[in-house]
């Protein structure tokens, strides 16, 4: 490293905390800029794939985040209007050994925000960013301006007020809620499982380890739903979901008959859009706020830290500004546009209000996906190994 740059994080979330720390364990200045007065998750479980993972132990944190999250070896999802299997992922078709893990996004957070402030990152709470200038390296909050700032960290998601391209919402999102694991139950816990019925409903449970050591045991549930019925769910009372929920899959009334109030689940409307360019003058943008999209493949925590080391290698490269945005670009560049794409594609097939799609996810990709060599091409876009990231970067899959 030529020289210790001072570094301005905007957004205490997985690409902020895993880039303050790789950065000031480098020797940097780091400074995190985030709203709330006490940072924290927003949002469920999520899937950590192979890709996050080897990031996370270039972190030292791999063993500890495999620990607390649950193994998963399998993508399983059955059609409830044919019965048909029309998902069936296995990691072990790419690599044996190979799986993902499902995590509660609060004990990730806590494991980043721990090695971020264990690497000397200083964190500026209760400070919202409004407003960024590429060319000076100043941030813009309702406290007044900070810096000058050799480098400005977009991590703010895809409501960035430092992004400027336009946002395009999907007409689906989803509610999510994190429950106990039930101890008799008829759900496999080293699987994320799915029932749909055509497009337009689907259902699912992914185990999500627990949030701490000696915690019990959860799972994230999931309902999709269109953006325009959330507020008819809502107004309506909860039995109404209720009863189409355990329609769709009667396993789950075991999971939602607990449920008293609509607060209990937490909508989240998706989002798509590329930020182009990703970086502009010293401000360069991670995670969301450059490549947000719908969680159909489970890519967007395992996609922020692939930016972060990214980010963390070209600055170790040295070089001005330019050159440590370009270095950067290169490294994510293909594999950012490859997944776009996927996630683009995909996502239709899984949460629309077609017919046709699901008729030919049923009936004729279903059938292919089992002839070699597409059940090793799709455990390598579920695992994120497509376009091969890590090998871009350096670095191997493995411990």
């Amino acid at each position: 490293m030529s020289r210790t740059l001072h570094i301005a994080i905007a957004g205490a979330g997985i690409g902020g905390l895993a880039a303050a720390a790789l950065l000031a364990r480098a020797g940097h200045r780091v400074s995190i800029f985030d709203q709330f007065e006490q940072a924290g998750p927003v949002g469920s479980g999520l899937m950590l794939q192979e890709t996050g993972l080897v990031i996370l132990g270039a972190l030292g944190l791999r063993e500890t985040a495999e620990a607390l999250g649950s193994p998963i070896l399998r993508l399983w999802g059955i059609s409830a209007d044919t019965g048909r299997a029309v998902l069936d992922v296995r990691y072990a078709a790419l690599r044996q050994g190979l799986a993902g893990v499902g995590i509660q996004r609060a004990a990730l957070f806590g494991l980043l925000s721990e090695a971020a402030r264990a690497s000397g990152a200083a964190l500026v709470a209760s400070t919202r960013v409004s407003a960024a200038n590429p060319e000076t390296g100043m941030l813009v909050t309702a406290q007044g301006a900070h810096g000058p700032f050799d480098l400005l960290l977009d991590c703010m998601g895809v409501r960035s007020p430092l992004s400027s391209a336009p946002v395009r919402e999907l007409p689906f999102g989803a509610l999510w809620a994190t429950l106990p694991w039930p101890e008799a139950g008829p759900f496999d816990n080293t699987a994320l499982e799915q029932r749909y019925q055509a497009a337009s409903k689907m259902a699912g449970v992914m185990p999500s380890g627990r949030v701490q050591d000696g915690a019990p045991q959860s799972l994230t549930y999931f309902w999709s739903i269109r953006g325009d019925a959330y507020p008819d769910f809502r107004a309506a009372p909860l039995t109404h979901w209720k009863d189409a929920a355990r329609a769709l899959w009667p396993d789950t009334a075991l999971l939602i008959d607990p449920l008293t109030e609509h607060d209990q689940l937490t909508f989240a409307r998706y989002r798509h859009r590329t930020h182009w360019p990703a970086a502009s003058g010293r401000l360069i943008h991670i995670g969301d706020s450059w490549h947000a999209a719908s969680p159909q493949l489970g890519q967007g925590a395992n996609m922020a830290l692939l930016d972060a080391y990214a980010l963390s290698r070209a600055v170790g490269a040295g070089g001005e500004a330019a050159d440590i945005a370009a270095s950067y670009v290169r490294q994510r560049a293909a594999h950012v546009r490859l997944f776009q794409l996927m996630t683009w594609a995909f996502t239709p097939v899984y949460q629309s209000d077609s017919r046709l799609l699901p008729w030919l996810r049923d009936w004729l990709a279903a059938p292919v996906s089992k002839i070699w060599p597409t059940p090793a091409l799709l455990a390598a876009l579920v695992s994120g190994a497509l376009g091969s990231p890590l090998r871009r970067l350096g670095l191997s899959a493995g411990r």
